[in-house]
Parts: C-alpha cells; structure tokens; sequence
C-alpha cells in the first residue's frame, strides 16, 4: 500500500446533492459549471485539517450516480471534463488527494452495452456483459434500473481496466468500489494488477457491508474496506450506553488492523447522520473522538463537522436529506454548530500530532455501560495515548497514572473526567 494512505483523512462529498442537481438527467435545467462550486469549499477542507477529497458518482447517470450511463464523461448536470480537471487541479496545489466512486458492480440501463444486451438478450454478443438469471437480466438488490454487470466477462474487466486508468491519468489517487461486497473478489484480482501496472501509487477499497472483511481483501487484492462493524458498534453503543458492545467491536477491529488498513467513518451518504443516530447531544463528540482516536483510515462526511442532522429513510427519495445542497461558502452554513466543528479540527489536530495512531495497537480498560478507557500505544515510535469516555450523570476517574490532557470535551477536575465528556490523556 502506498505511504501517502497512512496520513490522509478525507472529507466526502455527495456531488450531486451538494451542488444541488436536479434529480434526473432528463429535462435536467442547464446548469454548467456546478462542479466548481466545490472549489470554493476546499480551502474549508484544509482547514478542517482533512487533505482527501472523497467525490461520490461523477459520471453520467439517469438519476443518483449509481445507475451510471457514461463512465468516461462528467455528468452534465455536475460540468465536463474541463471542470473537472480544474478541481483536481484545484486539489493539487492545496496538497489534497481525490479518490472517486466507481460503480462496477451494476449500469444504469442507458449504459450503451448494457442497452443492447437488454435488447439482445442473453445469447447475443453484447449478452455477454451482464449476469442473468434463468434467461432474464440479474438485478442488484431488485432494483431493475440497475442491472448488474457480468464479472467473469472479458469485456466487462477491460472496460474497467479502461476506466480507472483513464481517471487517474487525469490526475485522481484511487477508487471506492461500490457494492465490493457484492462483486465476486476474483473480478479485482483480474482487474487491479492490470491497473497497478501503470499506476503502482493507486489506493483501492471496497464498500464491504457485512461478509469476512480480512478473507475478501486477500481473495481480491483490495487495499481496504470499509468498516461498517465499527461504524454500527460506535453510535449503537452511545445511544444504548453500552459499551460493552463497542469493546467487543474494537477487538475484531484490533485484528483487522493488524491486517490491514480499514477506511472508518461515522457518517457517509447512505447512513443516518451521527448527529441524528446518536441522538443525545452531548455524546456526538464521542463518536467524533473514537473516529480520529482509533486506527484505521478516517473519513468525514460532508457536513457533519457542522453537527448537521438528518434522517434516511427506506423509501423513495430517502436519501436527499442526508445528501444535502450547500450554500457557496462555508460562512453561509445554516443551524452550523460551532461546538462540533471545534472537536473535529482538535482531535483532527491530535491525530496530525501522534500519526502512529493511524496503525496503533490498541486495547480497553474500565469498560462498563456508561465508560470506557481506549489505550492506543506504538512500539515503534513509543506513544502512549488513552481515550477516557463517560456517558453517566457523575465524573469518571482517570486511569491511575494519568498524565497530560491533551484534548477533552469539558475540563478535567480532580483527575476524572466530567459527566457526558470524554478525554484524551497521556500515558
């Protein structure tokens, strides 16, 4: 894996939501250019303390990204090619990485080969692209707008190869691979030694929801995945106040890092915002202090730095609240909260200032339903950090020996830390 991984944090974005599309492509209003609107919000990504910029689907599509119609073209509801290239441009001269969302499992049925195969049927040439099932198109998940892709075929693992190659010519730093969990591993295995080839930097990890996380990375040759056992363990464990479920989490995590290298998160453009999940106010900062304090590879989701809350919802148009418009300027952010936004660029900060956490051993202390030590330590560069975390009504005493807080929710009295706080000390 490349070195530039172990210090990035990425801020992600929904493009389409953000600059505020309209929902289809066709009858879509003109509006050029709308990519550049994300150029006025880097320089609040840098000072956030992130330096990746994580763009969900840029690519043609009919409606959400993920029924993509054009893999080699902006979608023009977002710009061109032109605007494109000045926001990687844009990027390179702040020292921040991009890494795009590619959609290979599934088309949208617009996508030309997909197109044809539909119209051709299962025994023609262009059949040959998509999986079927008893002589009909396989669908992903029932959707029957987004027909899933043939892995095992030729044609399909070349347009791919294509694709990612000719994105990172253009200047990006890798690939989320979307539905990764639901591609069979031997597809990358294919694929990703083709692109390394030129572009030996390139950084791949894939959307794994549930399945053997360690077993599919070694089967594919995936760089990482994402963790969403931590994601669920963090925020469940928070509004149950029962830490108990979040150390047995961290244990599995504890084994994966030692493995590999997780994208973690607690927020993303398919989830319930943190904010909204966790529900109690004065426990959000927990969840922010375990995302920067735990090894892995984190991720920011739009907005969350500001506290923004919203529900999804398991229906149609479900997802709009969680990927939300923005205005032009950071300064124009509504209902921002100020609170959050300071616990981001501090423990992003602390995280800048201790990287071994990046790949720390860890291990608990104390846990009961409402506390729980984190012990994070590098043998190799001799740091020793522990994340004290309290979510019940009376202080919480600091593990004995305690040294310096370096960053905590509320002040530390008498060696405890406050009721619905949490802190980092030394030792």
């Amino acid at each position: 894996m490349s070195a530039w991984v172990e210090h990035v944090i990425w801020w992600q974005v929904f493009p389409l939501g953000f600059v505020g599309a309209d929902k289809e492509l066709a009858g879509a209003r003109p509006a050029p250019h709308q990519l550049s609107r994300l150029q006025g919000w880097l320089d609040h990504l840098v000072a956030l303390g992130a330096n990746g910029l994580a763009l969900g689907p840029v690519f043609t599509s009919r409606t959400h990204g993920y029924d993509t119609t054009d893999y080699l073209e902006i979608d023009p509801r977002l710009g061109d090619g032109t605007d494109f290239d000045a926001l990687v441009a844009a990027c390179r001269e702040r020292g921040i990485r991009v890494l795009l969302d590619g959609v290979f499992n599934h088309a949208g049925r617009d996508f030309p080969p997909v197109r044809a195969a539909l119209e051709g049927g299962a025994g023609s040439e262009a059949g040959r692209w998509i999986r079927w099932s008893d002589g009909h198109p396989y669908y992903f998940e029932g959707h029957d707008q987004l027909v899933a892709l043939d892995h095992g075929s030729v044609e399909v693992q070349d347009h791919v190869v294509e694709v990612m190659t000719s994105w990172l010519e253009r200047g990006i730093d890798g690939w989320r691979l979307d539905a990764a969990y639901a591609v069979p591993p031997e597809f990358w295995a294919a694929v990703l030694p083709r692109v390394r080839e030129r572009f030996p930097d390139a950084w791949f990890v894939g959307e794994m929801i549930h399945g053997d996380y360690q077993d599919y990375v070694h089967r594919s040759g995936l760089d990482s995945i994402t963790q969403y056992e931590l994601w669920k363990a963090v925020w469940s464990s928070l509004r149950e106040r029962n830490f108990f479920e979040l150390e047995w989490t961290l244990g599995r995590h504890r084994d994966l890092v030692a493995d590999l290298l997780p994208l973690t998160f607690v927020g993303n453009h398919d989830v319930t915002r943190i904010a909204t999940q966790v529900a109690d106010p004065r426990h959000v900062a927990h969840a922010v202090a375990l995302l920067f304090f735990l090894p892995g590879v984190p991720s920011v989701y739009y907005g969350d730095e500001y506290g923004l809350r919203a529900l999804k919802e398991d229906r149609a148009g479900g997802d709009d609240a969680i990927r939300p418009e923005m205005p032009g300027a950071p300064s124009e952010v509504a209902d921002a909260d100020a609170g959050t936004w300071s616990v981001y660029q501090r423990m992003i900060g602390l995280r800048r200032r201790h990287p071994w956490l990046t790949r720390a051993e860890t291990a608990t202390s104390g846990v009961a339903n409402e506390q729980l030590r984190v012990h994070a330590w590098s043998a190799a560069d001799g740091g020793r950090l522990t994340l004290a975390l309290n979510l019940g009504d009376a202080p919480s005493p600091l593990p004995e020996g305690a040294g310096a807080v370096l960053e905590a929710g509320a002040p530390v009295l008498a060696g405890a830390v406050a009721p619905h706080s949490w802190a980092v000390v030394e030792g």
